[in-house]
């Protein structure tokens, strides 16, 4: 294994104030931009051909257009386009960058002061803090989603530098392993100058992204900056995206271009028949005869309903080559920590004694935090249940390891877990204060007076027990016992004279059913003998070397039984608005949902009830194995389980966690694995790394043909937003990182539901039938040149004039782009967002596939053929062949304005006003201006010619009747035309449950009864607590840290160390 030596000295390096590292997230810089923008440019099918045609051109005597005809639109198109990346570029950079501050890099083996709030820079060993016992708390929810606290503590050797000398002092090296991805691991030797090496582990390490909580200052010394730190080790290189239109196109213009040397294969062979045959007698008849823009003009999202007032931000493209992407999207790939919810715990419902509160309606507010006077009032009237609302509430305040600092009156709380704080902050409105803690009690002030509870011992929270005990002497002088935890553990331990027990569980099923998060609430009452009992087994168990932690977590359990149920508490992870509303419309859009999550199982599986990806029906898929041959095994067991259902969509939930989720990833599995996670109709990977998010999704991308979508809001979301077809960034409270990296950027979750149905569908329509619109037209052109060699003897003359040809597709075929990629809807955006339907038919591709296109191409072949043929026929007599040139001319643009009719009649009118207005004008440039003398009064002849006229109404009607016969032979209605004509006729809504509604392949009875070995059903809710575990320092030694009675002498510094220090 590498390692690293790192050297440091405060004295000749001073002390540095860490800022976080900024790095600009411009797709552009100053020297980059030609070569990239010619090298994305250029990489388009289309533009090299144009390209490869415009080098031809400068060839003397191959072309008979000119050297400028194809240059100049080329140059057009790429100065547009160019001028569109530089304003997405410089528009994304201004309004996403300009709130970061400015950075102060750091080194390697600098010494960095971060204080509270703070991103670290870089990944720091931790020297000292200004918290009791050298800790410090962190929020790691850019790195992993977690919404508690980790505590970190510092090595006793560094703990008590706290004074400008200590840390001028200091001085030594540090041996650590190489740079790796891993945030939970770290092997380190730290050797000061004169004293022992001291061994360094994860616990004495803060990475870089993480934030300082509750923490004045820390200390520390870097050992990772850059790409070399952990944060960076986990970021995935971000790709050149192309969307899937885009690449079918391209392979298209290819073949396109194939079939063009054919046509000149034919030619050739053409014009050598024709010299063979005629000879000497030959005749002259010379004188005789982007999709971008659209994505460019379609990529506004500044739309009001996705507009969130609160930060008053906007929706914003920050790219517009992937608005066709949005309207395709299958799999979704969601965080859950600031994605789906706000990141704030809200206590919200209780049941005590049997009674529900906070269950009454009462006013939306802005906290939305538990309202109801009905327990007060039982509370102060003598209600029976007085006394288990008192100790309710007393349990409520004393059994958490929440921390309390009060700045004059005002008292607020430090803790870990943010299920503690709402609880302890929900007895405080009820008016049971958390005032004061001690190393061995804390106060309570309720009912005008102080109560002052003993703590005796703390019985650690951890996942196996899901439940937290204090024991306590309570101010009457009692010893008791009160626990929090799951009610799965608390019921199976429950007294036989414990009261209440059906009404609280049938009220515990109530919380749950609404996505809430729940405790079960008890207590029992200790006798001296017992406790003392206990207490010499427990310091016993303490001095325990093998297996320490089992052995207290059964030494916990011979004192944690018999309880009295007092209640519950209902603790709402809370949402953001219309989280539920949006996945259930989602789904119906035929999109499958997989939430990617740092956070824990149970709050993860609690989340997805809250926001309906859930259901209480649905059964669970869970994989938790320790190893790749056991992950295999189970893996292969589920599919063999599933038989016929395997591959298809069914009822089910996949549950895995990250450590699963690393052997599940192993090429010999996970070809299985995606078939089982592909059959089942929710996915929940949780505990997952940054690193790990972006497999899942390169793995769907990779091994699926459909779009993924990945949305998230921090930093450990942008490997999946930058490895998803489509990333969409959320402007939230962990930074801009996400939007930063992302290709959309939006406010609230919600807002991507209009994103996808109606943005996405709206600019699919848009793109693809631009697409086709410009293949069309194009394909119609050059196959009359084709008709027009048959009889001009191959000779390679032209049959329009070269500046019409170079202006054809920038001017005079402009209009009906615009108009598409402004106004162009398939159907109006109430629609879509009630018939959630509809997205499918943008979804599966069927109107832009190369079926379609290549009927579009026949199509064009067969109009190409009737705008030549029945023009000549019809000027036959005439007295000039020219005419039937220019006839040709304007019944073929009339052709295709009709072709697009329905988009806008300016587009159709406009344009034909274009081309005889330039068709006047430039008839009469020769010899003024000395070009094309060839036209020189053909406009007086041809508009008074009545056969061109008469090609003018005609040709035109005879190109669209065989579209006009095709619609009218189409038995079968679409679902988009049941929708139009209802919108047409302003009818009654439509009912989507018959045959469009798109229903979910149902599991067999049979498939189901083969499942329940390895399927559990779902508990329709979760346990509200995500305290930290398994802690560098236990949580009973931390409480003990503290005594908020006394003035806070080793939290401050001296104003004036401070400002010398950085001086």
């Amino acid at each position: 294994m590498d390692t690293n030596w790192i050297c440091f000295c405060c004295a000749t390096m001073g002390l540095r104030c860490a800022f976080l590292f900024t790095h600009s997230t411009a797709k552009y810089s100053l020297w980059s931009f030609l070569p990239r923008y010619l090298y994305l440019q250029f990489s388009k099918a289309a533009n090299a051909f144009f390209l490869f045609i415009t080098i031809l051109q400068q060839i003397p005597d191959v072309s008979p257009t000119g050297k400028y005809t194809t240059l100049l639109p080329l140059l057009i198109i790429l100065v547009i386009s160019g001028i569109k990346e530089i304003v997405e570029d410089y528009v994304s950079l201004l309004l996403l960058n300009a709130p970061n501050p400015t950075a102060l890099g750091v080194n390697v083996g600098d010494i960095v002061k971060a204080t509270d709030g703070q991103f670290l820079p870089a990944d720091v060993v931790l020297i000292s803090s200004s918290q009791p016992q050298a800790t410090c708390y962190v929020a790691t929810s850019n790195l992993d989603g977690e919404t508690n606290l980790k505590i970190r503590q510092a090595l006793l050797e560094t703990a008590e530098i706290q004074t400008e000398k200590q840390l001028s002092s200091l001085s030594g090296k540090i041996e650590c392993e190489g740079p790796n991805c891993h945030f939970n691991n770290f092997i380190g030797t730290l050797y000061l100058n004169g004293k022992s090496p001291v061994s360094i582990g994860p616990d004495q390490v803060l990475l870089r992204g993480t934030q300082l909580k509750n923490t004045d200052w820390i200390f520390g010394i870097v050992v990772y900056t850059g790409f070399e730190t952990k944060f960076m080790q986990n970021a995935v290189q971000s790709p050149l995206k192309r969307s899937r239109v885009e690449k079918v196109t391209n392979v298209q213009i290819l073949v396109l271009f194939l079939m063009l040397l054919v046509m000149a294969l034919v030619s050739c062979v053409g014009a050598a028949f024709w010299n063979g045959t005629y000879g000497e007698n030959t005749w002259y008849i010379g004188k005789k005869g982007n999709s971008d823009c659209v994505a460019w003009l379609s990529c506004s999202l500044q739309d009001e309903d996705m507009h969130y007032e609160r930060n008053d931000v906007y929706a914003m493209a920050r790219t517009s080559s992937l608005n066709e992407e949005l309207g395709q999207v299958k799999y979704l790939f969601s965080d859950k920590t600031g994605t789906l919810t706000c990141n704030i715990m809200t206590f919200k419902k209780c049941t005590i004694a049997g009674i529900i509160y906070g269950d009454r309606p009462c006013p939306i507010t802005e906290s939305s935090e538990f309202s109801d006077p009905k327990l007060l009032e039982n509370f102060e009237e003598d209600h029976p249940t007085k006394e288990y609302i008192k100790e309710f509430l007393f349990l409520l305040s004393v059994c958490h390891t929440v921390v309390p600092e009060r700045d004059g009156n005002n008292i607020s709380y430090q803790a870990s877990s943010p299920d503690e704080a709402a609880l302890v902050k929900g007895a405080k409105k009820l008016g049971f204060v958390f005032t004061a803690r001690t190393p061995y009690s804390v106060t309570i002030e309720a009912m005008g007076e102080e109560f002052t509870f003993q703590i005796l011992n703390v019985l650690e929270f951890s996942s196996n027990r899901k439940r937290m005990s204090v024991i306590v002497r309570t101010p009457t002088g009692q010893l008791r016992l009160y626990c929090k935890g799951a009610d799965s553990v608390i019921y199976e331990r429950l007294s036989e004279d414990s009261l209440f027990v059906k009404e609280t569980l049938t009220h515990l099923e109530s919380f749950a059913r609404e996505g809430l998060r729940t405790l079960c609430i008890a207590y029992i009452d200790l006798t001296e003998l017992e406790y003392q009992q206990w207490l010499a087994m427990y310091e016993e168990v303490c001095t325990v070397v093998q297996d320490r932690a089992q052995s207290l977590e059964h030494c916990y359990d011979t004192i944690e039984k018999k309880f009295l149920l007092l209640g519950a508490t209902a603790i709402e992870d809370r949402l953001q608005a219309r989280v539920p509303e949006t996945i259930a419309n989602l789904l119906k859009a035929n999109i499958r949902i997989w939430l990617l999550t740092g956070d824990k199982e149970e709050t993860a599986v609690n989340i997805a009830y809250s926001c309906k990806l859930l259901s209480g029906h649905m059964l669970h898929i869970q994989l938790n194995a320790n190893s790749l041959e056991a992950t295999q095994q189970m893996i292969d067991q589920n599919c063999q389980d599933l038989g016929a259902l395997l591959g298809k969509e069914n009822d089910l939930a996949l549950i895995i966690d990250g450590k699963t989720l690393k052997h599940a990833l192993h090429f010999e599995v996970k070809k299985s694995f995606l078939n089982l996670a592909l059959s089942c109709r929710a996915v929940l990977c949780c505990r997952l790394s940054p690193l790990q998010k972006a497999e899942i999704v390169d793995l769907v991308k990779s091994h699926v043909r459909a779009i993924t979508l990945a949305i998230g809001d921090g930093a450990n979301d942008v490997g999946m937003i930058q490895t998803a077809h489509v990333g969409v960034g959320i402007s939230g409270n962990e930074g801009m990182q996400a939007t930063n990296n992302s290709d959309y950027a939006i406010a609230q979750f919600s807002h991507l539901e209009k994103l996808l149905l109606v943005h996405g569908a709206w600019s699919y329509f848009r793109v693809t039938k631009c697409v086709l619109y410009c293949f069309y037209k194009n394909v119609v052109l050059y196959i009359i040149e084709l008709w027009f060699a048959f009889v001009n003897g191959f000779s390679g003359q032209i049959l329009f004039e070269r500046w019409c040809i170079s202006l054809y597709n920038v001017i005079f075929t402009s209009l009906p782009t615009i108009t598409l990629g402004i106004f162009e809807q398939c159907c109006s955006q109430e629609s879509l967002l009630r018939y959630p339907q509809l997205y499918t038919i943008s979804q599966t591709g069927d109107i832009f596939n190369i079926k379609v296109l290549w009927i579009q191409c026949i199509n064009a072949f067969v109009h190409s053929f009737i705008l030549f043929w029945l023009p000549t026929k019809m000027l036959k007599h005439g007295n000039s062949f020219i005419v039937s040139n220019i006839c040709q001319r304007a019944c073929y643009s009339v052709s295709m304005m009709f072709f697009f009719l329905q988009f806008s009649h300016l587009a159709i009118w406009g344009s034909i006003l274009i081309w005889l207005v330039f068709f006047t004008v430039y008839s009469f440039f020769w010899p003024t201006i000395p070009i094309s003398p060839e036209m020189t009064g053909q406009a007086s002849m041809v508009l008074a010619c009545p056969y061109f006229w008469l090609g003018f109404f005609l040709v035109p009607i005879v190109c669209l009747i065989q579209n006009v016969i095709w619609k009218s032979n189409t038995c079968s209605r679409t679902l988009l035309e049941v929708v139009r004509e209802m919108e047409s006729s302003r009818g009654q809504e439509l009912d989507c449950s018959g045959e469009f509604e798109f229903l979910l392949p149902a599991c067999s009875l049979y498939a189901l009864c083969a499942l329940t070995a390895s399927l559990c059903f779902a508990l329709a809710g979760g346990y509200a607590f995500s305290q930290v575990e398994h802690a560098v320092i236990s949580q009973e030694e931390l409480v003990r840290s503290y005594d908020t009675t006394k003035s806070k002498t080793r939290r401050t510094f001296s104003t004036a160390f401070s400002e010398s220090i950085f001086e």
